[in-house]
């Protein structure tokens, strides 16, 4: 078995609070020592950090990948190597595919072709209804039994409401988490970005803030009823941290994820119809985005994801109206993420966590920490380390980035999976 003794690295685990300069060795692609006093074995592999920071390996709760049915956007391939190079070791997969994935047979593809890319490991979602239409459950007990870490209709909502509480209830007894799209269908439609001054003067119709709030309080109220687990993905509303923050305190099983652009972001960002910046929940004000940074500093949202969802030039490059919503993040999750610790809003440590561990924890997957006998997934990178955005480098096969020429710190160097370097800058 591969031996490997990476020296010198700034050791940050965020499920131990570790943060000490030391050596991690690695054996048949698990961790085997750790810690400021470890010497490297004999005949080992020496990786010389050179004092750049050795973190888990980032674990990305929502991903959307073409394939199957439009290979055009991504490839399992091409988003594993996407995600290699982002520092992304472990990904979950949302079931928006063609055909969409509720049933065993599109889980057992997703697990064959990951195989066959042999990079980062990916777990896919089942749907919570068939065909993702939001009316008849799908079988979710076979799903779980298969391997569905979770039931999630993607990028649509679960509009019904006795259909949501089914959900709730079925996927409690496989102790698996329904992960909800948070916006009321109804007051969404037709809409193409935040509803408010700019949306008028642009002469675009609005999404009000309401269709989050409203789909979220009617969610937690089901969540009270059923005690199911509920997973609310983007929040993009001042109102929405809050609802969450309200439901945590009162002991609901209640998680939630932010994407980069949201904390990153505003509406002002749109300028003159820049389709790159048309995302589903639209870019909200700059009163949001600082509620949403606020969240991720006390922890009331658990996880930042980088809500991948790659679009071709003729999804993108179209009067806005008519621009496909969403943006790739495999490769900007960890730089972007990183401006929340550069600017003084969140500890390295609870930022990694976010991106680590709590994501991991939400999927019950036992990854994302740095401990003897855990899986060799590792991420190394420059913490300071300036560099300009360049989307026409991506790995990824589309390129629509809101954050293409953004200067940014921090940039991942290695990323290694099971032992196995897959990325190496």
């Amino acid at each position: 078995m591969p031996l490997t003794a990476f020296t010198n690295a700034r050791l940050l685990d965020p499920a131990s609070g570790r943060d000490e300069v030391g050596t991690l060795v690695t054996e048949g692609g698990k961790i085997t020592a750790l810690g400021a006093g470890i010497a490297a074995p004999k005949g080992a592999e020496i990786v010389d950090c050179a004092g750049l920071c050795l973190a888990p390996g980032l674990v990305d709760m929502r991903v959307a990948v073409g394939e199957p049915g439009e290979e055009n956007r991504e490839t399992i391939l091409s988003a594993s190597r996407a995600a290699a190079a982002g520092g992304i070791t472990a990904f979950a997969m949302l079931p928006n595919t063609q055909p969409v994935i509720d049933d065993i047979a599109g889980l057992e593809f997703v697990a064959r072709r990951a195989r066959e890319a042999k990079l980062v490991k990916i777990f896919a979602y089942g749907a919570v209804t068939h065909g993702a239409e939001g009316k008849e459950l799908a079988e979710m007990g076979l799903l779980a039994e298969a391997g569905a870490i979770g039931f999630t209709d993607g990028v649509h909502a679960i509009g019904d409401a006795l259909t949501m509480r089914r959900a709730l209830s079925y996927a409690k007894a496989f102790d698996k988490v329904i992960v909800q799209h948070p916006e009321e269908p109804t007051l969404a439609s037709g809409g193409q970005m935040n509803e408010g001054e700019i949306s008028t003067r642009l002469g675009l119709s609005g999404i009000t803030r309401a269709a989050e709030i409203i789909m979220l309080e009617r969610d937690l109220r089901l969540v009270a009823l059923t005690g199911g687990r509920y997973h609310a993905a983007h929040l993009s509303t001042a109102e929405g941290v809050e609802l969450i923050r309200q439901a945590k305190h009162e002991g609901l099983h209640v998680t939630c994820d932010v994407a980069p652009p949201y904390f990153a972001l505003t509406e002002v960002d749109i300028g003159d119809y820049r389709t790159f910046a048309k995302l589903s929940p639209p870019l909200r004000t700059d009163n949001d985005r600082r509620a949403i940074i606020a969240g991720i500093a006390d922890g009331t949202i658990d996880a930042i994801a980088s809500d991948h969802a790659p679009h071709d030039q003729d999804s993108k490059r179209v009067p806005f109206a008519a621009a496909a919503p969403g943006v790739v993040g495999l490769e900007t999750l960890l730089p972007v993420a990183l401006e929340l610790y550069h600017k003084g809003h969140i500890g390295l440590l609870d930022l990694l966590d976010r991106l680590t561990l709590a994501p991991a924890t939400i999927l019950g997957l036992p990854l994302g920490q740095l401990r003897v006998g855990g899986a060799a997934d590792l991420t190394i990178f420059d913490l300071d380390r300036p560099w300009v955005i360049d989307a026409a480098s991506f790995k990824s096969k589309s390129k629509n980035s809101p954050f293409d020429t953004r200067p940014v710190a921090g940039a991942v160097v290695m990323t290694v999976v099971d032992g196995r370097i897959v990325h190496r800058s």
